[in-house]
């Protein structure tokens, strides 16, 4: 038996989604390399690229885009649980269950799950998982909940809902490509998460609640978050080469910096990396860009490591005005249109995961003493 600790090496599924070339730097979806698709396309083409395996014609999207845009109404039950939700609780945890809630309010529960049917929860969930995070941000602060509007692309919509009325188009394009860079990206640990609860026939809810519980951890999601802790501990690009150095002979993991796939650069760093640059100069302050390029120069020359999309997509959201703890949540709703995919692709050809341990404890034979005579 051998073992491979985390999985890793080991191709579990096939699938005609998402491929990660790591030696290449390179991220494919449904065929097309993600620097041809960037700036190209839209985010809601994405979606449509990844559940019908095609970018679709202009008479496909528009009948798409209404389909996904009359999902956005949350139920009643769901805007209750937000506003109860106390203001110190985590976005992602407030995420997490509120989508779990959604199975609540699904007439449909007690049907065979069909292709259509899933489908339809797809697009109630990639819609609604939006509106769940701007308005549990907006009831921990007291303000009021906008009405959904079905006239914004999904990126327009969560900053509108976010603060109220309509962004700059900047800011609205900006995150459109972030969400195009964070849809799907082949077999890593929520999408696992998501495909192993669904091939046990449960529900396409507890895929997806499944997925943003994983997604939430520090070593997965919660890494650019990390980023601006750590650009903020810093405090000032005076202290940047002296902070590295410490945490390098302390031998402590500088956040955003190399990938578990990637050998090379991250395809996705480059695009973030530009709008990073262009919002800190317009939006934000542009010492947090000139911090970051520094800490990546030092430890492309000290380890040879690049930086991931991670260590640029926390600068574009805090140039943005996006609170920290709402990184991850951000993640989220671009990744929900990927764990949809997977989740639909995995219903396609199930087959249990169920793989194996090694076994390293004491060797059979043990008898059981009386209690009392226990040490």
């Amino acid at each position: 038996m051998t073992v491979s600790r985390g999985l890793e090496g080991v191709v579990a599924n096939s699938t005609r989604l998402s491929d990660v070339i790591g030696d290449k730097g390179q991220l494919i979806y449904c065929g097309y390399d993600i620097n041809e698709l960037a700036g190209k396309v839209n985010y809601k083409e994405v979606i449509y690229l990844l559940w019908k395996g095609k970018l679709p014609n202009r008479r496909e999207l528009d009948e798409f885009t209404r389909a996904l845009r009359a999902e956005r109404e949350l139920p009643g039950a769901v805007i209750d649980f937000i506003k109860a939700s106390p203001k110190t609780a985590e976005p992602m945890d407030v995420m997490r269950t509120a989508v779990s809630m959604l199975s609540l309010n699904d007439p449909e529960m007690d049907k065979e799950a069909t292709r259509e049917i899933n489908e339809r929860r797809a697009r109630s969930i990639t819609a609604k998982i939006g509106v769940i995070a701007a308005y549990f941000h907006r009831a921990r602060n007291g303000k009021s909940l906008p009405p959904v509007r079905d006239d914004l692309t999904e990126a327009e919509h969560f900053l509108y809902l976010m603060y109220g009325e309509a962004q700059s188009k900047e800011a609205s394009d900006t995150l459109d490509v972030a969400f195009i860079l964070h849809a799907d990206h082949g077999m890593n640990a929520s999408t696992f998460s998501a495909r192993v609860t669904i091939s046990t026939l449960s529900d396409f809810y507890s895929a997806i609640t499944s997925a943003i519980g994983t997604l939430k951890g520090p070593l997965h999601g919660g890494a650019n978050e990390g980023v601006i802790h750590m650009l903020e501990e810093i405090g000032s690009e005076d202290n940047v080469d002296a902070y590295i150095e410490k945490q390098l002979a302390e031998k402590k993991k500088i956040m955003g910096i190399g990938h578990r796939v990637y050998k090379t650069l991250d395809p996705r760093a480059p695009h973030l990396r530009a709008m990073a640059i262009k919002l800190s100069e317009k939006l934000g302050d542009p010492k947090w860009i000139r911090m970051s390029e520094r800490i990546a120069q030092l430890m492309k020359e000290k380890k040879n490591l690049n930086a991931n999309v991670d260590f640029y997509s926390a600068t574009v959201y805090y140039s943005l005005g996006i609170p920290t703890d709402l990184f991850t949540p951000i993640f989220a709703i671009a990744r929900c249109s990927g764990w949809c995919a997977q989740v639909l692709e995995q219903l396609e050809d199930n087959r249990l995961y169920r793989p194996l341990s090694e076994y390293v404890g004491e060797p059979v034979g043990k008898k059981v003493a009386p209690i009392d005579e226990r040490p």
